[in-house]
């Protein structure tokens, strides 16, 4: 359905989307535009709805492309489609305690082009869901944020992400390698729903401060810079129930446009040659491979409860 001069009028699954200036570069280095951020969310939406779905978002824009500014936006923001489903709840992040904040939950491919439109390239999301009647549920999955300091890169993280899983398969949980699309990686691991962020939280200090005292070469448990060089920060902080991460499949707004990657460990056994995917790449792996996160997904099976001590 046509528009405008700049803009174009779409049928998403039923949902009209006013389009506008699809053509725009949102990264010069590569001359990627709007319209091919649009198709690649359509192309891998199944996948991202599965790590994104009932999880309240914190997005950050980059409105003049990657080159110029970007800001993080929580609420909703003036215009929003009227099918788009909200919820109120405690402000996330640095802001927490400082009263509410009405945001997007994002459930269907609509709302993932609504989104590429207003150049929205990162998703950021807890850890946990909210139910139908917008309570906030326990976190159904524990994350292991691995962060390179100078000198240290993805063959560093994947060092260290072997040994964190040797860990958590020992104490029943089953992860999953995603590289972020900047600069580390992340593990996923499912967990039971059934406890609360503050025992996960521990537990993954638990975790960082032991292969710290391991290798104390190699890993770093708090955010030191004078220690970080050549080591890998293991921020457990990410899964404290007021902090976000950047969600599986979401694109980052970086030089290059790359995305969060989900990856084998097969992969990370090849340090050598782990690098950040770009979009195009994400997109042709899920296309052939499906979705490695599947065990992450809405109604997958629950995973184990985290040891207490």
């Amino acid at each position: 359905m046509g528009a405008g001069e700049d803009d174009v009028v779409v049928d998403v699954e039923g949902r009209h989307l006013r389009l506008r200036r699809l053509e725009k570069v949102l990264y010069p280095a590569t001359g990627t535009t709007k319209a091919e951020v649009v198709a690649y969310v359509t192309a891998v939406a199944p996948a991202l709805l599965a790590q994104v779905r009932g999880r309240p978002l914190t997005r950050r824009r980059w409105p003049d492309g990657v080159t110029g500014g970007s800001f993080f936006e929580k609420g909703v923001p003036r215009g929003a489609p009227d099918w788009l489903r909200t919820v109120e709840l405690e402000s996330l992040g640095s802001t927490r305690g400082r009263g509410t904040v009405r945001y997007p939950l994002v459930d269907d491919l609509a709302g993932l082009v609504w989104l590429a439109d207003l150049a929205a390239l990162e998703l950021h999301v807890p850890q946990w869901r909210v139910g139908p009647r917008g309570g906030v549920r326990h976190p159904d999955r524990l994350v292991v944020d691995l962060d390179p300091g100078q000198g240290a890169g993805l063959a560093e993280c994947a060092e260290v992400a072997r040994a964190a899983r040797e860990r958590l398969e020992a104490d029943g949980l089953r992860c999953h390698p995603v590289t972020s699309g900047s600069k580390g990686l992340q593990l996923y691991a499912p967990v039971s729903g059934a406890q609360g962020a503050d025992v996960l939280r521990s537990y993954a200090r638990r975790l960082a401060e032991g292969l710290e005292r391991d290798r104390p070469d190699l890993v770093v448990s708090r955010v030191t810079k004078t220690r970080r060089g050549g080591r890998v920060l293991l921020d457990w902080s990410q899964n404290d129930a007021g902090r976000t991460t950047v969600a599986p499949y979401s694109p980052r707004g970086r030089h290059r446009p790359c995305a969060a990657a989900p990856r084998t460990w097969a992969e990370l056994e090849d340090p050598g040659s782990l690098r950040q995917l770009t979009l195009a790449e994400v997109a042709d792996r899920h296309a052939r491979d499906g979705d490695l996160l599947a065990a992450l997904g809405p109604g997958a099976e629950p995973g184990p409860r985290v040891p207490t001590r």
